[in-house]
């Protein structure tokens, strides 16, 4: 008979745990398959499992025989691995079995247990450390499937919900704001006051949303050379930054400076020299880099930390709506995966309850059917037609009724192996 089956995901995440044992406890892909190879070596019960491992998250999801396998020996072995003492992660841990395993990685891979729930990030390094998995010979059958599920259940979500549409950091709301004063950015100019990361990071976004030029402009101007150098972009002397401004369709100021670094009189003049085409201000500093009155400005549209602030809130709460959605998506297909996980167990039953009836049903024909030589074979025919259909109606519904079996321990399963004698050794 079919031995129990289980799964189990243990790990930490930034729900359990700080940055810097995460750090330490961080796998690269290939070493990822390294470890796999390890537990299953040294934990006997395993037979298939995975790791992953991102800035968030350090997991195993593993498959085997719940008599044989002491999860607390899994996070052992990788502590072991990575220098770690035993204590040092057992307060971190969390462990989730079977449904819990399966919905956690649904919810993981469809980015709803990240950081910031909706990123696109995540399903990509969960499809990494499955392929490190596979090349290392760790996963098999079960862990195909429900990896190969996660990638379905991320799909629906991110094509049924609008989870990943509103942006919900800083910098990409700056990026979106700006797409909806100007029709395209690929025929603008954005400059960017400071050299600190959230001038790089809002940098970057522009640039991958196809800003047509980049400035950078710092009080050290050797930084600002650097800067423009990495996003092959001007650098602009701080002190000459007034006689750049009218070139600026967009200013992004992000410095720690005290005292504001544009005043209104100055984009009024700026304005005016660029014939009053529309300028985007976003002021990153605290305290502010831009003088608020600017705002006041016919054609400028200024936004400081606290406005893009408040578009985030309206974003994650709008994203927090589609999540519940995203949910009911993980819920449903979790159950579908389990259905296919618990009739692996009584897959053997009915195969050999069927394969049983059926040499029953053979031997019964052929000994009845020499003895009626004189029948043609129309007649012939008939009889292992009526043969047959008498064995699957008899069989119908016990064979329905181990369909929704849950475990291999249950009542009917057990009963219907010893009613049929289907441990004996003959028929």
């Amino acid at each position: 008979m079919t031995a129990r089956r289980k799964l189990w995901l243990v790990g930490l995440s930034h729900h359990s745990a700080p940055v810097d044992l995460r750090e330490r406890l961080a796998l690269a892909g290939g070493t990822a398959g390294d470890v796999a190879r390890k537990l299953l070596e040294r934990i006997p019960g395993i037979q298939e499992c995975a790791l992953l491992s991102t800035c968030n998250r350090v997991e195993m999801l593993a498959y085997g025989d719940p008599e044989g396998v002491d999860p607390s020996a899994v996070a052992g072995t990788i502590a072991d691995d990575r220098g770690l003492g035993h204590e040092d992660l057992r307060a971190h841990l969390y462990l989730h079995e079977d449904r819990a395993a399966v919905r956690h990685l649904f919810r993981v891979a469809s980015s709803l247990d990240s950081m910031v729930v909706g990123e696109p990030q995540i399903l990509g390094q969960v499809k990494e450390f499955y392929e490190a998995a596979v090349e290392a010979g760790t996963a098999g059958t079960i862990l195909h499937r429900v990896f190969h599920k996660s990638f379905f259940v991320a799909k629906r979500v991110r094509n049924e919900t609008g989870i990943g549409a509103k942006n919900v950091s800083v910098s990409s709301v700056a990026v979106e704001l700006a797409m909806q004063i100007f029709e395209s950015l690929e025929d603008k100019t954005a400059l960017v006051i400071g050299a600190g990361k959230m001038a790089e990071i809002t940098a970057r976004h522009f640039r991958d949303r196809g800003i047509g030029s980049l400035m950078f402009a710092n009080r050290t101007f050797d930084r600002a050379v650097e800067l423009a150098r990495e996003f092959h972009a001007a650098p602009v002397p701080f002190e000459e930054l007034v006689r750049y401004l009218p070139l600026a369709d967009v200013v992004i100021g992000s410095t720690a400076a005290t005292d504001f670094l544009l005043s209104e009189n100055q984009v009024r003049d700026a304005l005016h020299e660029r014939g009053y085409r529309p300028t985007f201000l976003i002021d990153l500093g605290v305290p502010r880099n831009f003088d608020p009155r600017i705002n006041d400005l016919q054609n400028v549209y200024l936004y400081d930390i606290d406005d893009l602030e408040g578009v985030i809130g309206e974003n994650r709460g709008e994203r927090e709506r589609e999540a519940q959605r995203a949910e009911e998506i993980v819920q449903s297909e979790v159950e579908s995966f389990w259905r296919w996980f618990e009739n692996l167990d009584t897959v053997p039953t009915i195969v050999e309850l069927r394969g049983r009836a059926e040499r029953i049903c053979r031997r019964e024909l052929e000994r009845t059917l020499g003895s009626l030589r004189h029948l043609g074979e129309v007649e012939r025919k008939s009889i292992e037609a009526m043969a047959e259909a008498i064995m699957n109606k008899l069989l119908h519904e016990p064979i329905s009724r181990l369909k929704r079996v849950k475990s291999p321990e249950a009542g009917d399963l057990l009963a219907a192996r010893r009613l049929f004698g289907l441990d004996d050794d003959d028929d």
